[in-house]
């Protein structure tokens, strides 16, 4: 039971003898004034509803005894806050069917216990973004499209309170001192977080969800994101402990492409993850996930990617695995690839396989170690093994677009080879992409290292002439 921990406003006070219960002669008696009209719920706007919802919350935390909330379930809040809400609702001369009065309960126990107006929007399996632009403006991606929703906050306090309680759960803070943060929410969705003065029209919050079950790469064929033989041969070159970098824009997949990559490490390998916000969700027993933390307010305290990189290689891994590579820690990365960390997996941000070799030679200049170009395209060329491109295409499907090798160099050149490509071949009525995933007509350098492991791919995998699959 929720025990109210004061009285309603006006509410005498229940004790014999008080001055307040003494009778009032009649003749001071004054007519009591007519009762407010009561209004429906249906005849309010949304945003006046937001606000009813808002005032609600608030008597009712003025109300109510919250250390209770902790041990009772959600079936007891609802019984215990809907009668009070119903109290509160005659005493706001607010009219209300029983599903109406059943939503708005809900709605305010996801205020108190969960992110308010966003909780809704947390549960639909279908969104995959949450993009908050301001406390009146509300978007999701759903289905790889972005759509506006008719979420809203009552302002801009409402939606700070709900950022306060969303990094404060994480150790983190945000204010005029420190407008921007990163967390993470329980389920493992990425949060952003920017304020005033930062942000001009409010403060603006960044959601990306992740799927609760894990997305394999049987999965990914049967979206449509790559065929079966692409999938075939990246499942072997994951098992062989060939060097991976997932290359692609933002939102393209490239997290969930390295959650199902990593799903061919074998069980007896030690595999550590090193990573900004913790998002991998790898299926292996002997992981062990670092995560970077930023500093304090003195600007104290820390721990950046090249760091973990570091430590992470005087801890015995078989393979190490950066969510994704920005800067400096591209060097250490190549370093532990061409160590003996063979079978390491990252990603980075690039719009094709060759300009993620660039992107990389460029982050190595970020370390600042001396290194010629030469050096470091020597390094690029001899620690990675294949790049796996990703793009999101205008219909909001997302694809594997080339699957790429690189062989060696030649000169001061890397040398690389395509061994699949997706190949667009128009858009039909629905504004869906035409195309197909195709071989180029190349064996990989890496097969007989496959074969030696036990992955005896067939040549006909390769042959572009072969007859279409499925």
């Amino acid at each position: 039971m929720i025990f109210p921990t004061r009285r309603k406003t006006g509410t005498l006070p229940e004790t014999a003898g008080d001055a307040a219960t003494t009778a009032v002669p009649a003749e001071a008696k004054v007519a009591a004034p007519a009762p407010a009209p009561v209004v429906s719920i249906k005849d309010r706007r949304r945003d006046d509803y937001t606000e009813l919802k808002v005032t609600l919350h608030q008597q009712l935390i003025d109300r109510i005894n919250l250390a209770a909330l902790e041990t009772m379930t959600r079936e007891q809040m609802q019984r215990d806050i809907g009668d009070i809400v119903q109290e509160m609702l005659k005493e706001n001369n607010q009219a209300l069917n029983a599903a109406e009065r059943r939503q708005l309960v809900e709605d305010i126990l996801d205020e108190l216990l969960g992110l308010g107006p966003l909780e809704p929007l947390l549960k639909d399996p279908t969104i995959s973004d949450i993009m908050v632009n301001s406390a009146t403006k509300v978007f999701v991606e759903r289905r790889g499209r972005i759509e506006e929703v008719g979420t809203r906050f009552a302002s801009d306090q409402h939606l700070l309170r709900i950022i306060g309680k969303i990094v404060s759960n994480v150790g983190r803070r945000v204010d005029e001192s420190s407008p921007m943060v990163d967390a993470r929410l329980p389920d493992g969705s990425r949060i952003n977080a920017i304020i005033p003065p930062l942000a001009i029209d409010g403060p603006c919050l960044s959601i990306r969800k992740f799927p609760p079950s894990r997305t394999s790469i049987d999965k990914l064929v049967e979206y449509g994101s790559m065929t079966v033989d692409c999938a075939t041969m990246l499942k072997a070159v994951v098992a062989s402990r060939r060097n991976v970098i997932v290359s692609g824009g933002t939102g393209s997949g490239k997290t969930t492409m390295l959650n199902a990559l990593s799903a061919s490490i074998g069980s007896h390998e030690r595999v550590v993850t090193i990573e900004d916000s913790a998002e991998l969700q790898l299926q292996q027993s002997h992981v062990v996930r670092l995560e970077t933390r930023p500093s304090n307010i003195e600007g104290r305290g820390e721990v950046n990617q090249r760091d973990l990189v570091k430590n992470a290689l005087r801890m015995r891994p078989d393979r190490v695995i950066l969510g994704e590579i920005r800067s400096g820690e591209a060097f250490d990365m190549l370093q532990a690839m061409n160590t003996g960390h063979d079978g390491s997996m990252t990603t980075l941000h690039a719009n094709t396989p060759r300009d993620a070799l660039s992107r990389l030679e460029q982050m190595i200049g970020m370390s600042g170690i001396d290194i010629s170009p030469k050096s470091a395209r020597a390094q690029i060329a001899s620690a990675i093994n294949v790049v796996c491109q990703l793009e999101r295409l205008q219909d909001g499907s997302r694809r594997v677009t080339s699957v790429a090798e690189i062989t060696g160099m030649e000169g001061e050149i890397i040398l690389m080879q395509e061994i699949f490509k997706f190949v667009r071949e128009g858009v039909d009525e629905q504004g869906k992409v035409i195309g197909e995933m195709r071989p180029m007509g190349v064996r990989p350098k890496f097969m007989d290292i496959l074969k030696a492991r036990g992955f005896d791919l067939p040549s006909t995998m390769f042959d572009p002439f072969k007859r279409k699959e499925g």
